[in-house]
């Protein structure tokens, strides 16, 4: 029986909730937003077979591959149209959150969004900060043609 996962991820909590196929809450809690701590909750309270959502934002990239790499089924999934969904809530909390994705991920209505490599990630920060560096002058040319190399 197929177990359905949702994380509303802070940068020290996680809340997360599991729910059963028929969308009936079988466990709700919170644990670090440390990738060992999670795969320990969802395996332990969904299974191996857990199906696990999460919204996009600053954390996603690194929680997802950190995940996957652990053997997790994760899905990103588009933070504006889980956004829509999840307002229709009464109670907008952390953990009430967490158990709209997972309602979510049951129903199968999201549309997920590609995570990119964590070295692009890392790409697209240095040449942001270059450019932030450049356009306020404090960067000389040699100096951004130096971090320009790095590509």
């Amino acid at each position: 029986m197929t177990r359905f996962v949702g994380l509303d991820v802070s940068q020290k909590l996680t809340a997360i909730c599991v729910v059963d196929e028929t969308g009936r809450r079988l466990w709700r809690g919170q644990c670090a937003t440390d990738p060992g701590q999670i795969e320990r909750m969802v395996r332990g309270h969904a299974g191996e077979d857990a199906k696990i959502g999460v919204e996009t934002g600053p954390m996603t990239p690194w929680l997802v591959h950190e995940l996957r790499g652990r053997g997790l089924d994760i899905v990103c999934l588009d933070a504006r149209h889980a956004s829509a969904a999840l307002k229709m809530q009464m109670n907008r909390t952390d953990q009430n959150d967490a158990e709209g994705l997972a309602q979510i991920m049951r129903t199968g209505w999201y549309r997920p969004v590609h995570v990119t490599s964590l070295d692009a990630h890392r790409a697209r920060a240095l040449l942001g900060a270059r450019a932030q560096l450049v356009g306020v002058g404090a960067l000389t040319t040699q100096e951004s043609n130096d971090i320009k190399g790095l590509f």
